[in-house]
């Protein structure tokens, strides 16, 4: 198991790196800071309430430290989460910045959700060796980007693989997760625009993305499909009859370009459906 730890303690405010350190190093899953409230640190069901409360100068150093200042990172926070250094996601909550009726963003902040990065190698098992076109999909934190980064780590063994890491969470570049002998990363891109991109230009054999979540990305992928390229990819959804109702995928199941489900289950164990 790999984790960038030294760049998470770095986006914490200094009185809570000790505690934190201490606490989680191992296994610690998330850090959730609520303005006027303790510190929550989150291992699974196990709940740990620090005596300091969360100042909103706390949550505004976490942003800034996340962000670096960089445009695109600081761009990332009208969606609602910044990708720090190491790949944790940090979720942020609070006053909604709406204009036209289009919320733009959040303005005052009220709660921040770190979701610390870990990589586990080897956990897909045998799952790589299937070639077939494959979504993964699992309510949030179920640990679909992690079975998806050892599958990519593995297949890119042997064939050309093209990741369109868009928040840069699937192989962050601060965390040196192990990677395969033939993989190529995009970083910092929107899916749709890269998944096009890495088509042209890496003649890839399988792109991989992580989080579908829109109709432009569902067509990236079908147009990527059928030019005869394999495909992965991650999707929101409980279930197969959940990832039917939701009109965003209907297309990739209509494609018929995806054999295989990995349904996640909230313990991060799966298991194996066909789409018929």
């Amino acid at each position: 198991m790999k984790c960038a730890w030294e760049e998470l303690l770095g986006i914490l405010p200094l009185w809570l790196r000790a505690e934190v350190n201490r606490q989680g190093r191992d296994s610690l899953q998330e850090i959730r800071l609520r303005r006027g409230n303790p510190v929550m640190l989150i291992n699974g069901k196990e709940r740990l309430a620090l005596h300091r409360l969360t100042e909103e100068e706390d949550m505004q150093f976490v942003i800034n430290a996340a962000c670096r200042y960089s445009p695109w990172t600081a761009s990332t926070r009208a969606q609602g989460y910044i990708t720090a250094p190491g790949g944790h996601r940090i979720g942020i909550c609070g006053e909604a910045l709406v204009r036209n009726g289009q919320m733009q963003g959040v303005g005052t902040v009220t709660s921040l959700n770190i979701r610390i990065a870990r990589d586990f190698t080897g956990i897909s098992g045998n799952l790589w060796l299937c070639r077939e076109r494959m979504l993964i999909l699992g309510p949030p934190g179920s640990g679909k980007t992690t079975l998806l980064r050892d599958i990519i780590r593995k297949r890119s063994q042997r064939e050309n693989i093209s990741v369109v890491d868009e928040r840069g969470e699937i192989f962050p570049l601060a965390a040196n997760f192990q990677k395969g002998n033939h993989l190529d990363i995009l970083s910092g891109c929107m899916k749709k625009e890269g998944i096009l991109f890495v088509l042209k230009t890496m003649t890839p054999e399988c792109i991989a993305v992580d989080e579908i979540t829109s109709p432009e990305d569902c067509d990236a992928l079908i147009h990527a499909g059928w030019c005869g390229v394999s495909l992965l990819a991650t999707v929101h959804a409980s279930s197969i009859s959940d990832l039917y109702a939701r009109s965003v995928y209907l297309p990739l199941v209509a494609s018929g370009l995806f054999d295989t489900v990995v349904v996640m289950r909230k313990d991060k164990s799966w298991y194996l459906e066909r789409i018929t």
